[in-house]
């Protein structure tokens, strides 16, 4: 219940304890798993391992080829994990973030590349020696140029095809099928006809025709590989961020090196020029500059003083500072990006769900079509099983599901990569296609339209003991307006009296007990009775006892670009949901050109603001940043919030933007709409080719060397289509095609490096 007596401030409801978390004995536990490679592998592990007794959950990053997956240490420990995933048929091992950025990726890579080169010289060769058979050879020629063929085809076959046989041959020793299936068993087919056919002098021989279909499937292969080590790069990258050991300093002055790991919250570090910050922390002496771009988007260096919050992962870059350690490990600002980038395709989004549904389906169509096809023209061809053969190979090769495979994630991996470089991560795949189907857009004022870096304009007369109090409320919350309180006393050199059992009320304030007596920092009529505050800004007033002691007035600058950036998404109707008074909320929707605001809301008024805007048909779009918008921001269709938000805010929100500037809100919408578009182009294309091709394939006018370029190409448009995004986004352009949406694209200003 509430700290303060029943009955001080009329129609206040006692907060609900949270229960502690009984012991369940769960564990996280991370493995790589290299054979990831399409929908298929997706929904074999998670499905797999969902069976697993123990397992609660699983969930499979495409990019990383990572497995996340929790389980109760009492029933299974990883070891056993790891093992169940052997069973499914994937080569495991744990994870280790010191070798994040080796998962064997190079030499996959090299593999794949050596592949593409030889299958690509067989085809060439092979090719050349098919066009003078196709010319009208003689039959010496024609038997001459097969064997040929042969003798540059077989070997050339068995090597470039290993990743496809490979997979195959796992896939069906653990009873499934997967897209490489279809694939190898068109290659070996093909390649034992034409072997045939050149040993007995008689029919065509179709070596061209599998080359060519390893050649082009490998080059998808390599596109699909190089979008997705893109994408692992910037995970690498903030992995390398890490620094190894820091310098700790004791209570008699003396210091000591320490591994990063073996660091507590509450030690005292020194941090020398040049050196990379350990873990989070907040400046307890010293003055510099952070150089904050890889982790938060920012260009400019800033510069920090004591009681200042510096994040794991950035540069000191002028003077020593002595750092009271916050947060290490797995607890950072730097740990929780790379959670988030990592959990950016995560997500089993509708439109990957759909994809996944017809890969399921299509995997074994296909083999029952070619197996009909086989039937089928065996019976009108009375029994001739070579023509009939050839129509099963042509139909296999024609029909493999790869377009449809790689329509979603393509796009996906793009897209995520585009944001990420641009300042904004995904929490999942998921949050992409909810927020291209945004139509309204809802802000919080504190702290996301404006800086949230308020300060004080005024303050009521006020005694060395309440202030005491005050500064002991204020400096145990995270609030903009406490943190701006906090501030103004530390510059009075205030000490902070001891105040007990201290709780954050959501939307309303501070209370605690100092003295035996109840007090409060918050809003009017929370803290106290409304009163009157000078200016339009924020007010806070302090109360003890529900008396009003100490009045304060705070003015938060809004972000420069929030006028731009509001005007961008004008066709979603933007309004301010906001719990603070009518006087600031109505200044600030004035000056960014807001027409529709509303103040003085709870969490719970913001809730039923959104849920009203749901009702009504609506997908609502909601930024914003505290803990009070925590439920609004987890009620909403899809959500947003910066980096500087509250903890629980970035945890509730969907996507997460580093840098200061607001236009990474109109961006964002603008790539998931076209991404979105993509997507749906994708699926047009490798639908369109089937409607047309399988046909043409199953009455026999698709030789087996038309259905490999057939398909191939399919392929390999459907992942050009989906590197279109990088390049529309990267020119700015189709500012007419973007109008549609009515946002306008224009590139974000905060980048990180890449």
């Amino acid at each position: 219940m509430s700290c303060c007596a029943a009955g001080t401030i009329v129609g206040e409801s006692a907060p609900t304890p949270t229960p502690a978390r009984p012991e369940t004995g769960m564990r996280h536990s991370d493995f790589v798993v290299p054979g990831i490679h399409c929908a298929g592998c997706i929904r074999t592990i998670e499905q797999g391992l969902a069976r697993v007794p123990g397992v609660v959950s699983a969930r499979v990053n495409f990019s990383t080829r990572r497995v996340a997956v929790d389980h109760d240490a009492a029933v299974i420990d990883a070891e056993g994990v790891g093992a169940a995933l052997v069973a499914l048929g994937y080569e495991a091992r744990g994870f280790d973030p010191a070798q994040a950025g080796d998962m064997g990726e190079d030499v996959r890579g090299r593999d794949l590349l050596r592949a593409l080169a030889v299958a690509g010289f067989a085809a060439g060769n092979v090719m050349l020696l098919s066009v003078s058979v196709w010319s009208g050879a003689d039959e010496a020629t024609r038997a001459l140029f097969h064997w040929i063929s042969a003798m540059i085809a077989l070997p050339a076959l068995v090597f470039a095809g290993r990743p496809f046989f490979r997979s195959a041959v796992t896939a069906l020793r653990h009873g499934r099928l997967n897209m490489d299936v279809p694939i190898a068993l068109a290659v070996i087919l093909a390649g034992a006809m034409s072997l045939h056919a050149t040993i007995t002098d008689r029919g065509d021989a179709y070596f061209d025709a599998a080359m060519s279909l390893l050649f082009f499937l490998l080059i998808g292969r390599v596109l699909d590989h190089m979008m997705r080590a893109r994408a692992r790069s910037a995970v690498t990258q903030l992995m390398s961020l890490w620094a190894t050991d820091a310098t700790v300093l004791e209570a008699d002055g003396s210091s000591r090196r320490v591994k990063v790991q073996d660091l507590v919250p509450g030690m005292a570090v020194r941090v020398a020029a040049g050196e990379r910050v350990p873990a989070d922390g907040r400046v307890a002496s010293g003055q510099s500059e952070i150089d904050a771009q890889l982790v938060t988007g920012e260009s400019t260096p800033g510069a920090v003083a004591a009681g200042d919050v510096v994040h794991a992962g950035t540069v000191n870059l002028l003077a020593p500072l002595v750092l009271t350690v916050t947060a290490v490990g797995n607890d950072t600002f730097l740990a929780e990006v790379i959670r988030l980038m990592e959990a950016a395709e995560s997500g089993r989004a509708r439109f990957v769900r759909i994809a996944d549904r017809a890969a399921r389906i299509y995997a074994p169509a296909v083999h029952l079509i070619a197996l009909l096809a086989f039937a089928g023209w065996m019976f009108t061809t009375g029994g001739d099983w070579h023509a009939a053969l050839t129509v099963a190979v042509a139909t296999l090769i024609i029909t493999c599901p790869c377009a449809l495979g790689l329509a979603v994630p393509a796009v996906h991996v793009v897209a995520s990569g585009i944001l990420f470089r641009s300042g904004i991560l995904l929490k999942d795949g998921t949050a992409l296609e909810r927020l291209a189907e945004a139509d309204r857009v809802a802000f919080d004022k504190t702290g996301t339209l404006t800086r949230g870096q308020p300060v004080v304009t005024w303050m009521s007369a006020a005694g060395d003991e309440e202030l005491s109090a005050i500064a002991g409320l204020a400096r145990q919350s995270r609030h903009p307006l406490a943190v701006a309180v906090a501030k103004l006393l530390d510059e009075r050199d205030v000490v902070a009296a001891p105040v007990e059992h201290v709780s954050e009320l959501p939307g309303r304030g501070l209370e605690g007990w100092w003295r035996g007596r109840c007090v409060r920092l918050g809003k009017p009529g929370f803290a106290g009775e409304e009163v009157d505050i000078p200016a339009a800004g924020s007010a806070l007033v302090f109360a003890v006892d529900g008396q009003v002691a100490v009045r304060f007035a705070l003015e938060d600058r809004v972000r420069p670009d929030a006028a731009e950036a509001v005007g961008r998404l004008a066709a979603l109707e933007p309004v301010i949901l906001s719990g603070d008074r009518a006087e600031a909320v109505g200044a600030t929707a004035q000056r960014i050109g807001v027409a529709h605001w509303q103040s003085g809301l709870s969490p719970a008024d913001k809730v039923a603001a959104i849920s009203g805007a749901s009702a009504g048909g609506h997908r609502v779009l909601m930024v914003g940043d505290g803990i009070n918008d925590a439920p609004a921001l987890a009620a909403a269709h899809v959500s947003m919030a910066p980096a500087s938000a509250s903890d629980v805010g970035r945890t509730a929100a969907d996507l997460v933007f580093l840098g200061e500037r607001l236009d990474a809100v109109p961006f964002a919408l603008d790539v998931a709409r076209r991404a979105r578009r993509l997507v749906l182009q994708n699926f047009a294309l490798a639908i369109g080719y089937n409607i047309v091709a399988v046909p043409l394939a199953v009455m026999g006018e698709a030789s087996p060397l038309v259905a490999a370029i057939a398909m191939s190409t399919s392929s390999i448009l459907v992942t050009f289509n989906a590197l279109r995004l990088r390049w529309m986004m990267r020119r700015g352009a189709g500012a007419d095609e973007a109008a549609d949406d009515g946002v306008t694209a224009v590139p974000p200003h905060a980048r990180l490096a890449a």
